[in-house]
């Protein structure tokens, strides 16, 4: 059963994001996009804000990733959400059970997350894809209480090196241990804290990944096995 308080504090948390102007290069990238648009989605009245993250305030597996999309999650205002990189990413995690449908095309299409919860380290898209050291680190303090409030997760994905070092700084700045030299990240690497995470990373699922082959279907599918296995062992 979902802890009530857990998902109250977790919905209080997501409207302070969606509000958040901390970062005024953020904020005139991300409304010039929503004016501007593209013409695929002239049609659209996007979203144009900090995009919250989403799912099982009960979950056991956290995914962790880089920043929304400019004409995908900044459009539709959901994670992963209207472009290939979500495609990609809702047909692998269907295929093991982690949401209902292998789809997300908006946020009223009835997908629903299953022990999952999906989260970015920077919640407004950057100009070209690179949010600064300074944006990097004002988001993080929504990931540090993010991960203080979700009290079951077992397993974190971080979806790209960018996300991997995100989770260990916001572990840094949490006062929680980690390793000197710190674990490094790779396409199926993981390291287990002696306090639980288990930390896995997969590459992104970005279209330049997953075009040029960098990212197969069968290599995601391989990582979210092991994701699986090792919830099913806790």
């Amino acid at each position: 059963m979902t802890n009530s308080k857990t998902t109250s504090s977790l919905t209080k948390l997501q409207g302070v994001i969606t509000s958040c102007t901390s970062c005024p290069r953020l904020v005139k990238h991300r409304i010039q996009i929503s004016i501007e648009k593209r013409r695929a989605y002239r049609d659209w009245d996007y979203w144009g804000r900090p995009v919250p993250s989403f799912g099982d305030g009960e979950a056991r597996l956290l995914i962790l990733g880089l920043a929304p999309g400019a004409h995908g999650a900044n459009r539709t205002g959901r994670m992963f959400t209207g472009d290939r990189s979500g495609d990609f990413l809702y047909r692998a995690l269907f295929e093991l059970g982690f949401c209902n449908q292998p789809t997300s095309q908006h946020m009223g299409d009835g997908l629903q997350l299953i022990d999952t919860y999906i989260t970015a380290a920077v919640r407004c898209a950057p100009p070209g894809n690179k949010p600064t050291p300074l944006e990097k680190r004002l988001c993080l303090t929504y990931l540090q209480k993010e991960l203080m409030l979700l009290q079951n997760i077992k397993v974190i994905l971080a979806l790209g090196a960018f996300a991997w070092n995100s989770y260990l700084m916001a572990r840094k700045s949490m006062q929680l241990p980690v390793p000197r030299p710190q674990p490094q990240f790779g396409h199926g690497a993981h390291f287990a804290f002696e306090e639980k995470p288990l930390l896995i990373g997969s590459y992104h699922p970005s279209q330049q990944n997953t075009l040029t082959k960098r990212l197969t279907m069968e290599m995601l599918l391989e990582v979210l096995k092991e994701v699986r296995k090792k919830l099913d062992q806790s």
